[in-house]
């Protein structure tokens, strides 16, 4: 059996509350082998062969059930994971700070003109980049007062979930990448 990495957006976030324990007990009975959760914010890795666009459907129709509300979800097999990892164009930053390094997995296409809408909005040695469908997000300033990280909300860039380079790492060590 493989592993697939479930990511929740907006998980624990937005009056999204969801704990890691409700995750688990929802992964175990809909089946679906060893849930392991990586902090309060969305990320879960369980044991399936299903296809990942099925298990997304899956997973959000049980997380209207069991939650009161849809929960957009993203699943990626360890082989879409390691492809991402490896479309990174930011690897020297990736390397050296890592919590400023985000990647924006996306659920569908990025939008037409968003890379080009949130580079004009960066500064200073802010940088955003397309690679593999996903979105890869510099901040060498930090996230918080960025004008670029506040605009890349869905109707500029499409739907997606960040994470930070250093939970990409761990969700990439639970899968065995």
């Amino acid at each position: 059996m493989d592993h697939r990495i479930v990511l929740f957006r907006a998980m624990n976030t937005g009056g999204i509350r969801a704990p890691v324990t409700e995750q688990r007990a929802m992964a175990e009975a809909m089946g679906l082998a060893n849930p392991r959760t990586l902090m309060a914010s969305g990320n879960l890795v369980v044991g399936s062969d299903r296809d990942p666009a099925e298990l997304e459907a899956a997973i959000e129709a049980e997380t209207e059930v069991r939650f009161g509300r849809l929960i957009e979800t993203l699943v990626r097999t360890p082989a879409q994971w390691a492809a991402m990892m490896a479309a990174n164009p930011f690897a020297d930053a990736a390397a050296s700070d890592p919590t400023r390094l985000l990647v924006m997995v996306m659920k569908g296409e990025i939008r037409p003109g968003a890379v080009e809408a949130l580079r004009a909005l960066a500064t200073g040695d802010e940088a955003v980049a397309a690679a593999g469908g996903n979105l890869f997000f510099w901040h060498p300033d930090g996230i918080g007062a960025s004008k670029m990280a506040q605009k890349a909300q869905p109707r500029l860039i499409g739907t997606g979930t960040g994470r930070n380079w250093n939970t990409v790492l761990k969700l990439a060590a639970l899968v065995d990448l």
